[in-house]
């Protein structure tokens, strides 16, 4: 990802976007919140980048990545929660201006 304090996660089924703003750090890399307040986006020494929602429960991994990057990587991630699974791309936004489709 280039540097920046937000990107939004896209679906490639129905382009669903979740969009994701910086909020401080953890671990020493960036940590970035979905706008709703119910996912983050976290890096940590034993999972690497990926989304977890309350407890630390993980539900997304970058795809084609050792997720031991600065930042989240910009590629293709896989998210699972209880019996359903997405493929969403990263993608750093542009501009603030950017519609949010949730």
């Amino acid at each position: 990802m280039t540097s920046g304090a937000a990107f939004a996660f896209v679906r490639h089924v129905d382009g669903l976007r979740h969009h994701f703003e910086r909020v401080g750090e953890r671990h020493g890399r960036p940590a970035f919140r979905r706008t709703d307040g119910v996912v983050w986006c976290v890096w940590a020494p034993d999972e690497g980048w990926h989304c977890e929602i309350a407890d630390g429960v993980v539900t997304a991994h970058p795809v084609d990545s050792p997720g031991n990057e600065p930042e989240p990587p910009a590629t293709v991630w896989r998210s699972f929660k209880d019996d359903r699974s997405y493929l969403y791309d990263l993608r750093p936004l542009q501009s603030p201006a950017e519609p949010r489709r949730y």
